[in-house]
């Protein structure tokens, strides 16, 4: 069960790699990716940030490989912005949410559509 303070640590985590990977990192690598979720450990040393972003399965890997790059940059602008004793390890994992939605969404208009047809030939 995650604790309040854990939810606060996560979300905090959440919005400032999300402004870091926005404006400070310069890695051509790191395209339109958006912070999904944190889930924090128990003992706040480990973090693993889930990231989204549309593109190919080489566009994702390059993606990937640039955060994993970029990650100890990120964690000591994390230690400069948040005020916790400890900077948790961070690890970042894709989070395949966004494309699971918009292929719902996609297969919800063609059923739609293919009900407003069937409609139009009555």
């Amino acid at each position: 069960m995650a604790t309040s303070r854990h939810v606060r640590v996560a979300e905090e985590i959440k919005r400032e790699v999300s402004a870091i990977v926005a404006n400070e990192v310069k890695d051509p690598r790191l395209g339109m990716l958006s912070i999904t979720d944190v889930d924090v450990s128990r003992d706040l040393s480990f973090a693993k940030i889930y990231f989204s972003m549309l593109g190919s399965e080489e566009e994702r890997a390059n993606t990937l490989e640039g955060l994993d790059r970029a990650k100890g940059f990120i964690r000591s602008e994390l230690a400069k912005r948040i005020r916790v004793r400890h900077i948790p390890e961070i690890s970042f994992h894709f989070d395949p949410s966004l494309e699971y939605g918009f292929k719902m969404n996609a297969l919800l208009r063609t059923l739609q559509s293919g009900e407003d047809g069937e409609q139009d030939e009555e």
